[in-house]
């Protein structure tokens, strides 16, 4: 019979999410912080009242933080790697 080790994310005692390593455990827990601290400042708009709606765009701007920050300016995207052909002459 195999052993199978589950990390369990568990938030104000429900169980958010199962994952097979730690790193992906701790990866969705640092998210999930991040809507905790996403939501207040959302409700503070005004603009959104449905609080299903509030908590799905705070979820959707922390699973995009890096593109959210490049928006903001706090951070520089990524340099994309160019190659050179393989058929292109040598210099």
């Amino acid at each position: 019979m195999p052993v199978v080790t589950q990390y369990v994310v568990v938030r104000d005692g429900e169980d958010k999410m199962t994952f097979t390593t730690k790193a992906e455990a701790d990866a969705y827990d640092k998210m999930l912080d991040m809507v905790d601290g996403l939501v207040p400042l959302l409700e503070r708009s005004e603009t959104i009242t449905d609080e299903k709606t509030l908590e799905d765009l705070a979820m959707f701007l922390a699973r995009e933080r890096e593109h959210v920050l490049i928006a903001l300016g706090a951070k520089k995207p990524a340099k994309k790697k160019t190659s050179k052909p393989a058929d292109a002459p040598a210099k």
